[in-house]
């Protein structure tokens, strides 16, 4: 009794942290996405308070290179701010994955417990046994329970980050290609004069 009592308390307190911290991320998410969107806003100004600033501020310092070279920048300045975007995503998926295993260990001991009980009273009275399954399956709900949301807001965080990170991505690629655009014309108007 005792030891599904303890797997039960397990379960909840591992979705509650596990709400709690999705719900902090996608705070932070769109803290993020915000500070993005005002750069957007502001292209000509970066800043480096954003991921988007920095990156635009990384293009800036890269003036005198060619347009591969500023690409590759590009990409390096991207998967720099990546990993701030996604920082701890996985556990989220890991909480949803683990949830359901702990309830199914509650429900195998609780189980063991019922068996261990008819072996040493016997089966006589059915009420006793089904009320021992019952409370064994208890914990495997509490494991769906906390497995269901955590899966929502594992999805709902990797969307929000992966929007976030396009951004990034669309925007080390424009800067690139505006670049690439300017040689091609700084190189045309010499042709044409000749």
């Amino acid at each position: 009794m005792y030891k599904r009592q303890a797997i039960g308390y397990t379960i909840i307190a591992l979705g509650v942290f596990g709400v709690l911290f999705a719900l902090s991320r996608l705070a932070l998410l769109m803290v993020r996405g915000r500070a993005i969107q005002r750069q957007l806003e502001a292209l000509d100004a970066p800043r480096e308070d954003n991921a988007l600033g920095r990156i635009l501020l990384a293009a800036g310092q890269e003036q005198e290179v060619d347009v591969a070279t500023l690409e590759l920048r590009m990409g390096e300045a991207v998967l720099k701010e990546t990993p701030r975007i996604n920082a701890y995503i996985p556990l989220l998926k890991i909480i949803a994955a683990v949830a359901p295993l702990i309830g199914i260990l509650g429900t195998v001991t609780g189980m063991i417990i019922t068996f261990q009980a008819i072996t040493l009273f016997g089966a006589g009275d059915p009420r006793l046994m089904a009320g021992g399954i019952s409370q064994a399956l208890m914990t495997t709900v509490l494991g769906l329970c906390v497995a269901v949301p955590m899966l929502l807001l594992h999805n709902l965080v990797q969307m929000r980050a992966r929007s976030l990170t396009e951004i990034l991505q669309q925007k080390a690629v424009s800067v690139v290609a505006r670049r690439a655009e300017a040689e091609e014309q700084a190189q045309s108007i010499p042709e044409m004069a000749a």
